[in-house]
């Protein structure tokens, strides 16, 4: 039984806070601002995420941006910064990616926002192909294609995303069914504006067809390549599916991943390790006879009340500074029960969740992010992540590992585990580690082979310099996915120390090197930090001291850790190879 003393009452509000903001999650919010900031008309500029921090906290700054709003526009402002050898870099409106792919070099740099680049150009429902400009939205696509009766069968669960985008970092959702789970292996055409020779006018726009080697390149192509103009998409016609979530224990999840995706066209599998139980994904396609008109609203991609969060961060932040871990297994456990209890968001009608399964057309439930849908309420309510509000601060981890080796990879996760078993409390209040299947693709930056990919999400400091709870367990576990498996990081997620070495990563990287190359040969599109990424220069990660609580390198001195506070570089705990900074 809980007394009545202060910890016990905090733990009483927090509950409170968290159940009824998933009974009265606000639909209205404010609106996102836009991530590059101006201090005279789109002069003097700098841009971030939607987070406000990249991983090294550095201020990326540009001398000016250009906001396009048709092909020839675009076409026309390439070829300006072409003729004065002027480096660029694609803007969206939201700006997810947390690496720095969209900040040029130095302070003179152009920033290309295809903020306005967001028509849909055809839908051609004989062939079930869809074609846009790269700054529309997956909502956008989901909506109109919906119209039209078609969908995208595949996507990441936030559409708060351009095609553009996803395309830049090779986003996806999650299936080993079809062509896979990516949205790039539903390209069939792309049109792409790149630099060229003055007898060309400095600037053309190239078709990539289906066939065509090159649209391998150009399907993933973290930026470097040009900008993406537009995007036509193969689409699949309209159908239902069926959605019953199933809490387990995980104590056979080993032996369940490899199986779970290929029994289930939609599967995926939500991990808390330190509570030992799995949420399982049984969603699969139905007759679109089926009656249901579900509606997926996933309860962490709503808008909050700002002082709501205030609170939770404040509370948050306190656990660390006091180093209470049960008080985080206690938000954790309230957390993900409160998950459970309303199905995660989803609703039998749209309004109200009744039981499983829940049925309904794909359109409806493959993505959600209503925290998007904003009136401007002067910052009442927000976004959870915007900076703009004290409310969440996050590092995220991800990184796909081979279904041949996935299974090894979890039994380490769970034998940390046993040697500290509070170790992931901090991650479970953040929902836990999302577990999603991703197939073998043909695109050069794509998947090399059919895999599991493992997301983590959990408390960043605002002060870099200091550690968080379990910070040894939290690094081993990265470099046990990263480097013990060879898990490929996703490029639009992680840490500096997630990108060492990775192009080795990739069979036909020289491939790709070699297109780059050919589109952009004075590498105007190319940035320090993607040359770091590509190989082609030495320096993804940051040695300075406290270097490794933020993942700007793996520690091999204590200095890269914090000893003032405890914190030294020591061996892992089960990946004995691993550096961590333990206490």
């Amino acid at each position: 039984m809980l007394h009545l003393n202060p910890n016990n009452t905090m733990v009483r509000l927090i509950f409170l806070l968290k159940f009824t903001t998933v009974l009265f999650s606000m639909v209205n919010s404010s609106l996102p601002e836009d991530p590059i900031k101006c201090s005279s008309t789109n002069r003097n500029c700098t841009i971030t995420n939607s987070y406000g921090a990249f991983p090294d906290r550095s201020v990326c700054r540009a001398a000016e941006v250009a906001y396009p709003t048709t092909e020839e526009e675009l076409i026309a402002v390439v070829a300006t910064a072409t003729t004065s050898k002027r480096k660029m870099k694609v803007a969206t409106r939201f700006s997810h990616s947390i690496p720095k792919l969209v900040c040029p070099d130095g302070e003179d740099g152009l920033l290309i926002s295809t903020k306005f680049l967001n028509r849909m150009l055809e839908i051609d429902r004989e062939r079930m192909t869809m074609s846009v400009e790269s700054g529309v939205t997956l909502r956008q696509l989901i909506n109109e294609a919906a119209k039209a009766g078609l969908v995208l069968p595949y996507a990441p669960y936030w559409w708060g995303l351009t095609v553009g985008g996803m395309l830049g970092t090779g986003a996806h959702g999650s299936t080993v069914w079809g062509e896979g789970s990516s949205v790039h292996d539903y390209v069939i055409q792309i049109r792409i504006v790149t630099p060229a020779g003055p007898e060309e006018g400095h600037s053309k726009a190239r078709t990539i067809v289906s066939g065509d080697p090159d649209l391998n390149a150009a399907r993933v192509s973290l930026g470097v390549l040009g900008v993406i103009s537009q995007v036509t998409l193969q689409l699949q016609p309209l159908f239902k599916r069926s959605i019953t979530f199933s809490v387990k224990h995980d104590v056979d999840l080993g032996d369940q991943v490899a199986r779970f995706g290929y029994q289930h066209e939609f599967a995926d599998m939500t991990w808390y390790p330190s509570q030992r139980k799995v949420t399982y994904r049984i969603d699969d396609r139905v007759s679109s006879n089926v009656s249901g008109n579900g509606l997926n609203n996933f309860i962490g991609f709503r808008s909050m009340v700002s002082g709501v969060l205030a609170i939770l961060r404040t509370t948050e932040e306190n656990q660390e500074f006091k180093g209470d871990a049960d008080g985080k297994c206690i938000i954790g456990g309230l957390t993900t029960s409160t998950l459970i209890i309303s199905a995660y968001g989803l609703t039998n009608d749209g309004i109200v969740f009744t039981g499983y399964p829940v049925i309904g057309h794909h359109n409806r439930l493959q993505a959600s992010g209503t925290c998007l849908d904003s009136l401007n309420d002067g910052r009442i309510t927000a976004c959870p992540w915007d900076p703009r509000v004290k409310g969440l601060f996050f590092h995220q981890t991800a990184f796909s590992i081979s279904m041949s080796k996935v299974k090894s990879f979890i039994q380490d996760v769970q034998k940390l585990i046993e040697l500290e078993p509070k170790a992931m409390c901090g991650v479970e209040i953040y929902n836990g580690i999302l577990v999603r299947y991703v197939k073998a693709s043909s695109a050069y930056l794509g998947k090399q082979e059919d895999a599991v990919d493992f997301d983590l999400t959990y408390y960043r400091s605002k002060d870099p310099m200091s550690p968080r709870l379990y910070e040894d367990i939290l690094e081993e576990i990265e470099q046990i996915g990263l480097f013990k498996y060879g898990g490929l990081p996703h490029w639009g997620k992680n840490r500096n120390v997630a990108f060492e070495g990775v192009i080795k990563k990739y069979e036909k990287a020289e491939e790709f090197l070699k297109v780059k190359e050919m589109y952009d040969p004075l590498g105007l599109f190319s940035s320090s930090w993607t040359d770091k990424v590509l190989g082609l220069t030495d320096g993804v990660t940051i040695v300075k001291e406290g270097c490794a609580l933020e993942g700007l390198c793996v520690c091999s001195q204590d200095i890269h850790c914090a000893p003032s506070k405890g914190y030294f570089c020591r061996p892992g705990r089960v990946y004995k190879d691993a550096r961590v900074c333990t206490q």
